[in-house]
């Protein structure tokens, strides 16, 4: 996977074609009502990104986002605004080379029937539809979630040419409003990946883990003044005021892990609104990172 490039004509032909608006909603935006076999990870043996005479250098980027109870809001805002943005800004940018992107959506291991779905890594407007072909089960229980489902699965069930061929990692982040469960349950690594495993495995050790291959990043969500550490030195804390700067956020990022400054790129690419400081709310924001690679 991971053939083809970005074009806002795609884009636009998308939008047009399934009559996506700002007024959209994601009960509107995403129809399935139920998890594709395709995206179920009980069903795949390996996700991968590889390079290819197009995307020479690929770059994986994983995209976990908490798809339970109210976070419809967060699906909404991607599908009609971030991926754009975030698409838009890579290939504008060039300052990730040949990225790769792959979402999932992610619940609660406890109690939904599909607490996991992930898409394939994609480069072109493949992204979008396979992202707007996840189920938005809705459900989940109280907090905490299981974003580490996707860091396990970043972990055991992903084959990068980043990483074979250059040693180089790829990112990862996941998105949400609550804490991570401490534990991943045995049982619940059986049901929903297949894998047998002799003990349930901590936090720490699945995040350990996926450092081997990724830079991972967790950026939460807060209504109020309240700030959640849910991976130690890589938790952003961003008011809900503030996700239309989530691509630029990640960018940010990215490019300061690559040691990358991002005056020029955020400085040609900022919104419309002209009294948006955008460099100076993401710095804000990134000051919550204690950790850099």
């Amino acid at each position: 996977m991971g053939y083809g490039s970005y074009t806002a004509h795609d884009w636009e032909r998308m939008r047009t074609t399934r009559g996506i608006t700002e007024d959209s909603k994601a009960s509107n935006l995403f129809k399935n009502r139920t998890l594709l076999p395709k995206f179920d990870p009980k069903n795949i043996s390996m996700r991968e990104s590889h390079d290819n005479e197009e995307h020479p250098m690929s770059t994986p980027i994983a995209i976990g986002v908490d798809v339970t109870g109210s976070m419809g809001y967060l699906s909404e805002q991607i599908i009609k605004e971030s991926l754009e943005e975030l698409m838009k800004k890579l290939y504008a940018s060039n300052a990730i080379p040949d990225p790769q992107i792959m979402f999932a959506a992610i619940g609660d291991a406890s109690c939904d029937k599909a607490p996991l779905q992930v898409t394939q890594f994609e480069a072109d407007i493949r992204v979008a539809e396979q992202l707007l072909e996840l189920w938005l089960e809705g459900k989940g229980g109280d907090a905490p979630e299981d974003y580490s489902l996707l860091w396990y699965f970043l972990a055991r069930h992903t084959v990068t040419d980043s990483m074979k061929k250059r040693n180089q990692k790829g990112f990862a982040f996941t998105i949400g409003d609550a804490k991570n469960h401490p534990v991943l349950k045995s049982e619940d690594i059986k049901r929903v990946f297949g894998d047998d495993v002799p003990m349930d495995m901590t936090r720490e050790e699945i995040v350990a883990e996926t450092l081997q291959s990724y830079h991972l990043y967790h950026i939460n969500i807060i209504s109020g003044s309240e700030k959640l550490t849910v991976i130690e030195g890589r938790t952003v804390n961003i008011p809900r005021t503030n996700i239309n700067l989530l691509p630029e956020l990640i960018i940010s990022i990215m490019c300061k892990v690559k040691g990358i400054k991002t005056d020029g790129i955020l400085g040609d690419l900022r919104h419309a609104d002209k009294s948006m400081n955008v460099e100076f709310r993401i710095k804000r924001m990134m000051k919550d990172i204690e950790i850099w690679e």
